[in-house]
């Protein structure tokens, strides 16, 4: 006769083995999670509470929190109430731990107070990486990603959406207010006398609303952004790729090496856009390589030619496409790719033959350019096509050969392009699968650093042990 498998009975008093290590075997990630802790020097890294105090009660020691943090990145449990649980039910993290079970303020004080050492932490994983032979490629892809804060949009104003929010009100109470009067002709009742009441009602909430508004409207003027967020003040709102869509939160740089898809550095930022990261995001990734040049693939949105003139002078060779932002070309008219250079003659071509000259230098915004233009554009039979103006003229950047050798490598290597989405774009995939398609957990723009140092370190720990396997891991942490 066929039976079902059956289990044991819960009143047996040896439910479980009498050794938790029976538990984890020798594959388990929290073996190389407890022996890269133990090999670290927890006090050169700055984490407080290393040396135990003579009153008291006994604190936990600084490694035991962090295998739990470590432990709960890998396994989407960041919440410090969720790593409370977890302590006291998850076999894996009674091993980890020795079956220790602090509270969820323990552990998320150590989490907001150690913010600076576990950056450190995740930066010497990465300096691991590099001395177990992972890090030889001097070549990354980067790339930014907005990620959602704990302020909510509702709880964030820039200017329109401070000046919207005022017309919406003034339009309410306008609406209110015509509906009294329209009450006031009616005849005399009891249910009338309620309406008018809840309008009152309203209408008093309205202009406190307002009230509100105008005291927050005076300091977020003053802000130098001209924008203010009431719970996560360093959060700023974001726009996204999709269209009229955008987040109130940070955008988290990235470089990732290319042969293994390991995170080699990250910063947090709450600028909106990528035009002002390339230099620094490539500078930080050749010194964390160690290397004496780098090339890096980036998207348009980087594009900045004083950003990539940094780079070139730093040892950097950047790869990226141009921004089509040309009015002319929008519009059906020829744009400035489609003339020229002539480089020993210090001319331009025009697409009906003719030479733009050099004719003055002018400084704009701190870029020195040159003009270039021709008298020839009034009886040309293709002016239409080109210009609506009297002729067509030509600004050229004293280094803009710099800008047209990222182009020459962008037409002889387009295959860097589907390289730099199928290396950097995973990444952050993986880490916002692991965070719930949530938000970070803290505010501010340290702490939020240090959450996703965690992150980072997680991703790139689970990289590391598909690589390598998790005995080679412990051996390479133990001999370096």
């Amino acid at each position: 006769m066929k039976r079902f498998v059956e289990g044991t009975d819960r009143g047996q008093s040896t439910l479980f083995p009498e050794c938790l290590e029976d538990w984890i075997d020798e594959n388990n990630p929290v073996q190389a999670i407890d022996v890269f802790v133990d090999e670290l020097d927890l006090a050169e890294l700055g984490f407080d509470g290393i040396a135990p105090e003579f009153t008291g009660r006994p604190a936990y020691h600084p490694s035991v929190l962090l295998k739990l943090y470590i432990y709960g990145y890998l396994n989407r449990v960041q919440s410090s109430r969720r790593l409370e649980r977890e302590a006291g039910r998850n076999v894996e993290v009674m091993w980890l731990l020795g079956r220790l079970a602090p509270d969820h303020k323990t552990i998320a004080d150590f989490r907001k107070d150690n913010g600076g050492a576990i950056r450190q932490v995740c930066a010497r994983f990465i300096a691991l990486c590099r001395t177990m032979g992972l890090l030889t490629e001097p070549s990354v892809a980067i790339d930014g990603s907005k990620f959602k804060a704990v302020n909510n949009r509702d709880k964030n104003f820039t200017r329109a959406k401070m000046d919207r929010r005022m017309a919406q009100i003034e339009e309410s109470v306008a609406r209110y207010l015509q509906q009294l009067d329209t009450a006031d002709r009616q005849e005399p009742s009891e249910i009338l006398k309620a309406k008018t009441n809840r309008l009152k009602e309203k209408i008093a909430k309205l202009k406190e609303q307002m009230q509100n508004l105008k005291k927050l409207r005076v300091q977020m003027l003053a802000a130098p952004d001209q924008q203010i967020s009431l719970t996560d003040p360093d959060a700023r709102s974001m726009a996204t790729s999709g269209r009229g869509s955008g987040v109130v939160g940070y955008n988290v740089q990235v470089a990732v090496e290319t042969k293994h898809h390991l995170i080699i550095t990250h910063e947090v930022t709450n600028v909106g856009t990528d035009r002002s990261q390339l230099s620094h995001v490539a500078k930080e990734a050749k010194a964390t390589l160690q290397a004496e040049t780098l090339d890096a693939v980036a998207d348009r949105g980087y594009f900045s030619g004083e950003e990539i003139l940094a780079c070139e002078n730093a040892g950097i060779t950047v790869t990226l496409p141009k921004p089509m932002t040309s009015n002319s070309k929008a519009e059906g008219r020829f744009g400035k790719q489609d003339f020229r250079y002539v480089g020993d003659e210090d001319v331009y071509i025009c697409p009906a033959g003719e030479r733009l000259l050099y004719r003055y230098t002018t400084e704009e915004n701190g870029l020195i350019l040159r003009r270039y233009w021709t008298n020839a554009c009034q009886s040309c039979a293709i002016k239409h096509r080109c210009t609506t103006g009297k002729e067509r003229r030509i600004t050229r950047w004293e280094h803009e050969h710099v800008l047209d050798a990222v182009q020459r490598r962008l037409d002889e290597h387009p295959e860097k392009m589907r390289q730099r989405r199928e290396t950097v774009e995973h990444p952050f995939g993986t880490i916002k699968a692991r965070m719930g398609a949530t938000h970070f957990l803290m505010k501010t723009l340290p702490r939020v650093a240090s959450e996703m140092a965690l992150h980072v370190l997680a991703y790139n720990l689970t990289r590391v042990m598909n690589i390598m396997g998790i005995q080679p891991l412990m051996a390479a942490i133990r001999t370096n």
